[in-house]
């Protein structure tokens, strides 16, 4: 069993966070500052081979309503274009999931100011920080499942 790699994809970063190798706890790993979908997909695939990842969870920005908006797209375009990219270079067998992520940010942030952080220093980690919820939140849905 490999481990998971959680992401949230914004418009000028990607948040990526990497599980254990228990999959109990999430760690973040870096802020990608995005350059362009192709770059964007190369880097979270040599991500994923660095950590021997067989599941890929990517936040998925619904509205509040549970519709969808603008960013909901261009997310699901970052998972097409990935799985395409992992078909395409012999990782098919890796999963990639949806973790509903309405709430990460304001929870990351929540953290993030509790730990005592300026707003700058808040600002430089939080897509990391919440991707770290996305994950730890797909991961604890899982063995939820389990039990």
């Amino acid at each position: 069993m490999g481990r998971k790699i959680g992401l949230d994809v914004g418009d000028k970063t990607i948040g990526v966070a990497v599980s254990d190798i228990l999959d109990i706890t999430a760690q973040g790993v870096k802020t990608i500052e995005r350059v362009g979908i192709k770059k964007d997909t190369t880097e979270v695939l040599n991500l994923i081979k660095e950590y021997d990842c067989d599941t890929v969870v990517i936040g998925l920005p619904l509205s509040l309503d549970g519709s969808d908006s603008i960013q909901t797209e261009k997310v699901r375009e970052f998972r097409r274009r990935l799985e395409n990219k992992l078909r395409s270079s012999a990782m098919a067998h890796v999963k990639v999931d949806w973790m509903d992520e309405r709430f990460t940010t304001v929870i990351a942030e929540s953290v993030l100011s509790q730990a005592g952080m300026t707003r700058q220093e808040r600002k430089k980690i939080v897509d990391r920080q919440a991707a770290i919820v996305i994950l730890q939140s797909y991961m604890d849905r899982q063995h939820n499942l389990q039990s």
